[in-house]
């Protein structure tokens, strides 16, 4: 917990977080919780449209792809019920389109999963005209590709054929780097 960002809360202090994976979600909740936020939560872009509308959060963290559709449409929905709300887009798929067109429809900032709470949080208070810090420790580029790697291996149901063919390696090379430990 950093006692920087506690002190840097305004008075509102409502997050929504939407994301289907429900155990980052109830770790980020409570990492969230503990510095000093109010948090409700959504697991579909359905149940966070209806939250926005319901109450309007002061901040938002949103998942990029849900199982019922795009969480641009949570922040879009955000920033038409209150302007000055800020919000933020976390993905496994990064890449600059989808980044720009996150800024585009209100997004503050676009963070790569899995996403620390102390980054969260410097990107939700970050001043509005400036850019929040680079984090201290990131993670490495191998860390990075071993994390996409174990993300499309759980999306293929764990099938390691069907991983390979959709990352475009083979099988074998797949097998050896699945069974080996993850990178720092």
């Amino acid at each position: 917990m950093t006692d920087v960002a506690t002190a840097e809360l305004p008075a509102d202090r409502t997050l929504l977080i939407v994301e289907d994976d429900k155990s980052f979600l109830q770790r980020l909740a409570r990492a969230m919780e503990t510095r000093g936020f109010s948090v409700t939560t959504a697991e579909t872009v359905a149940d966070g449209l209806l939250q926005v509308e319901a109450a309007p959060p002061a901040f938002a963290v949103v998942d990029m792809r849900l199982g019922d559709g795009n969480g641009l449409d949570v922040i879009s929905a955000l920033k038409n019920r209150r302007p000055e709300a800020r919000g933020i887009i976390l993905t496994g798929y990064g890449n600059i389109a989808t980044a720009v067109n996150a800024v585009k429809l209100g997004a503050v900032d676009y963070l790569a999963k899995p996403a620390d709470a102390d980054d969260v949080a410097t990107a939700l208070l970050a001043a509005a005209d400036g850019k929040a810090m680079p984090p201290e420790n990131p993670m490495s580029a191998d860390r990075v590709r071993w994390e996409h790697i174990q993300r499309v291996y759980e999306l293929c149901g764990r099938n390691v054929s069907e991983t390979a063919r959709r990352l475009n390696m083979h099988r074998r090379t797949l097998q050896r780097i699945l069974a080996k430990r993850a990178p720092k």
